[in-house]
């Protein structure tokens, strides 16, 4: 047989069955991914509350799902749960799972940029008479989310790269789909090779879309934070 045979190759470059595993690779990332960072940001405000409970409730949340490896969470989720009347589809598993699993990182993430805008911002909020949560949304949150662009962008290639698990609960996503199309044809290294290459793709799409979104970033955030932050400043200096 020979190593590498360029028909299998381009045979399974357009496969139907490895199209479909990568648009729910894909489907899956984003829609994660974006739960994640809902999930993750109000998990990043309650770190912010001065009552004991919160704080621990935080620390808890972000500690046990960083310490626990995805794929446990995931054969929890989808194996464990039955067992105590709970059942969830293989996409409800998937969903639920990468969402918890990526969440701590986000709410790091978020905690991290609130805390890096400068406390007179606050401060000058305060003075002028913003009400917290205004001031946040308008003035602070705005500039925080300049800080946490560049490193949620980066969470992307690794929620993408996470998706590859939930094929141990059956889901057929691009990796699945390359294995099982390898169990019919037994040309592994061709059908991995397309793997790979469509990872390489993703990945080099999004790194293009990410550098885009930051050179932008200035434009799009700094002019609507950096005004009403330069008047409440201003005020409070008077």
């Amino acid at each position: 047989m020979a190593i590498w045979d360029w028909s299998v190759f381009f045979h399974d470059l357009v496969h139907p069955a490895i199209l479909r595993g990568l648009w729910t690779t894909v489907w899956l990332t984003f829609v994660t991914l974006a739960l994640a960072i809902v999930v993750g940001t109000a998990v990043a405000l309650i770190s912010r509350s001065r009552f004991a409970p919160a704080q621990w409730f935080y620390q808890g949340y972000v500690a046990f799902f960083r310490a626990t490896p995805l794929l446990v969470q995931l054969v929890f989720l989808y194996s464990a749960l039955p067992q105590m009347g709970i059942r969830l589809s293989v996409v409800e598993a998937a969903i639920i799972g990468l969402t918890l699993s990526e969440s701590p990182y986000v709410a790091e993430i978020v905690r991290s940029a609130i805390s890096a805008v400068p406390v007179a911002q606050w401060e000058a909020a305060r003075a002028i008479g913003i009400r917290p949560l205004t001031a946040m949304r308008a003035i602070i949150f705005p500039q925080a989310l300049r800080i946490a662009v560049p490193p949620m962008g980066n969470e992307f290639v690794r929620q993408l790269k996470n998706t590859s698990l939930v094929s141990v609960i059956s889901m057929t996503e691009l990796f699945r789909a390359t294995d099982n199309l390898i169990q019919g044809s037994f040309r592994v290294l061709e059908a991995l090779t397309v793997a790979t290459i469509y990872y390489l793709l993703l990945t080099a799409a999004w790194t293009l879309l990410q550098q885009l979104v930051e050179r932008r970033n200035g434009h799009w955030f700094a002019d609507t934070s950096a005004p009403k932050a330069k008047v409440a400043a201003a005020k409070v200096e008077a």
